[in-house]
């Protein structure tokens, strides 16, 4: 059976850092989308980008396909295509149609057989579920319960579970609740896979790593300069704004996002918000502004 270079499929190398790859691999699945691509053959070149990342952003995967490259691409012993068949019994059959029989010869029995030392026993089903949390639980950490509906012979088996949110976590990041799974006869339970989504928040954004906030400022700390209060994740800091600030300026807080190594940042957008005129008093003092302090901002449109 011919050998896949999922590295080279994405165009990076086995040194290359997750996120590198990732991003390849993002890069090449838009081009090469068949609903998008005018590229010949691009439904099949297609697959073989989503087989390359299945194996390479997964860590017990690319592990036992880093041995098989270490030894020329010679299979492992108990892992020949000859046993194939035995295997594909643990991915679904949508699951088979898309991947080659190189990535089942040696990954199918990751979804439903233990290798134990009397041979391979039949694992429980694993359940890949999604469950919200606040963008401020993302960033602190904590215990999140989640109650979950797992399939038992016959019936459903309602399972209260607490799961551990690492400090950092972010949308489509999974957490892993070994053995929570389906039963088996004979050989381990399942896991259960929780795949993170991050809820939206009235007021921060997340861009990536990095948060972003709009600040309502006044029309005098924005000419005058001020020295005010802003909320981050990690609590109130006091942010000085320059004089002769304008609406859309972008200011940095350094490693005030989303914690990592290293953490992102906290970009505060200026948004200017004037006052309204709503009595003849306000009215006369707009209009004594505009005679000291004469301003077109359109002079760069021409008009």
């Amino acid at each position: 059976m011919e050998f896949k270079d999922y590295y080279a499929v994405l165009g990076v190398k086995p040194e290359t850092p997750v996120d590198e790859i990732k991003r390849s691999y993002r890069k090449l699945a838009r081009q090469y989308h068949p609903d998008v691509s005018k590229e010949p053959d691009a439904e099949n070149r297609f697959k073989e980008i989503n087989e390359a990342w299945e194996v390479l952003q997964d860590k017990e995967k690319r592990s036992r396909y880093d041995a098989i490259r270490a030894g020329g691409g010679r299979q492992q012993a108990g892992f020949s295509g000859n046993n194939s068949q035995q295997y594909q019994q643990g991915f679904s059959p949508e699951q088979e149609a898309q991947f080659s029989d190189f990535f089942q010869s040696i990954f199918g029995d990751l979804g439903n057989f233990e290798n134990t030392r009397s041979g391979f026993q039949r694992k429980g089903q694993d359940y890949h579920v999604k469950m919200e949390i606040p963008l401020s639980v993302a960033y602190h950490g904590g215990i999140e319960s989640v109650q979950l509906q797992v399939p038992t012979p016959g019936s459903h088996q309602t399972k209260n579970l607490q799961v551990k949110i690492p400090p950092g976590v972010m949308t489509g990041s999974q957490i892993r609740l070994k053995g929570q799974g389906g039963a088996s006869v004979k050989g381990p339970a399942g896991d259960i896979y929780i795949e993170i989504e991050i809820s939206p928040h009235p007021y921060f954004s997340l861009h990536q790593k990095d948060i972003h906030l709009s600040l309502p400022i006044t029309p005098w700390e924005a000419a005058l300069g001020a020295t005010i209060p802003v909320p981050t994740l990690g609590g109130q800091v006091n942010l000085k704004i320059q004089p002769n600030s304008q609406s859309g300026k972008k200011m940095r807080l350094k490693g005030r996002g989303m914690p990592g190594s290293p953490p992102g940042d906290q970009f505060v957008i200026l948004q200017i918000h004037v006052p309204q005129a709503q009595t003849d008093k306000d009215k006369a003092f707009y209009q004594e502004m505009a005679r000291v302090m004469p301003l077109n901002p359109r002079t760069r449109l021409g008009v």
